[in-house]
């Protein structure tokens, strides 16, 4: 069984002004996204900022999820680091305190090969008894994880899926070609949801559910109920906040927006700061077209 099939939301993590991690907040944005229809919650993956967590703070952000959330969504926890030993931590960490599954980005800044990869991935799957979903995203990484080596990474048996965020729509039809239905694909980013589904995957991991659950869980929704109209009707009017989310480093424009929608999500840990007052006015004309503020 997939570890969800659906749109999953990568939840930002707020701070307070001290920095500290806003658990009420944190409880509010897990309760919006549920009631919004999203599927799955990603608990410390890039948008939820894992880089500046520190490793109590991540294992507390998975169990505060896992307790609020009562079991009406899967807890997905990020589990990856550039380092096969902190990424077992991480995961040990994750499953102790009720995980349901684990996001494993690919080792960053020291890389390794496409044969270091599968035995990272192997390393981490022999250790824990979760299913694991792991994450292409070469734009942050400098590593691209290859079609050839998914499929290798696919007959290991704890690792179930993956979220692909190369950019690269050819590489995921390679993936699937390769993989077939027996490995569960999720669009990493969120213009490319409903290709992705078209090519067979089953979801997404999104960062525009942190501000729009409803559409992002309809796109998916509607797809597999054969209206495809209506699912591209949701893609592309997300195009232009899609892009906005983007226009600098995630999470800081979707923290910008949680925090105009009036989710005192505080902003970003160092050596992240604030928006330039241009994107801030940019994104602001965006969510007014798109409905999300007045």
């Amino acid at each position: 069984m997939p570890i969800f099939t659906g749109a999953g939301t990568a939840i930002v993590t707020p701070f307070k002004q001290d920095m500290g991690v806003n658990y009420d907040m944190f409880e509010q944005l897990i309760e919006f996204q549920i009631k919004g229809g999203i599927s799955a919650i990603i608990v410390c993956g890039t948008t939820g900022e894992a880089a500046t967590l520190t490793y109590d703070e991540r294992k507390e952000l998975v169990r505060f999820a896992v307790e609020r959330a009562k079991g009406r969504v899967p807890i997905v926890a990020g589990g990856g680091s550039n380092s096969t030993v902190t990424s077992i931590k991480l995961c040990l960490d994750a499953q102790s305190v009720g995980a349901d599954a684990l996001l494993c980005v690919t080792p960053y800044y020291n890389k390794t090969t496409q044969k270091g990869l599968v035995a990272h991935y192997t390393a981490i799957a022999d250790a824990v008894d979760l299913p694991i979903i792991a994450y292409n995203v070469p734009g942050r990484t400098g590593l691209n994880v290859e079609a050839e080596t998914v499929l290798a990474l696919s007959k290991i048996p704890k690792i179930v899926g993956i979220k692909e965020s190369a950019g690269d729509i050819v590489q995921t039809a390679r993936i699937a070609a390769l993989c077939g239905d027996s490995f569960d694909i999720y669009a990493g980013n969120c213009n490319e949801i409903l290709p992705t589904l078209s090519l067979g995957g089953i979801g997404c991991i999104s960062v525009l559910g942190n501000v729009a659950p409803a559409a992002i869980s309809g796109i998916v929704a509607n797809f597999n109920k054969g209206d495809i109209i209506a699912a591209r009707k949701l893609q592309l009017e997300a195009i232009d906040i899609i892009d906005k989310l983007f226009c600098e480093v995630n999470p800081m424009p979707v923290k910008a927006m949680l925090n105009m929608m009036g989710y005192a999500v505080g902003e970003c840990r160092l050596p992240l700061t604030t928006l330039e007052d241009e994107s801030v006015v940019k994104i602001e004309a965006a969510m007014k077209q798109y409905g999300l503020i007045k």
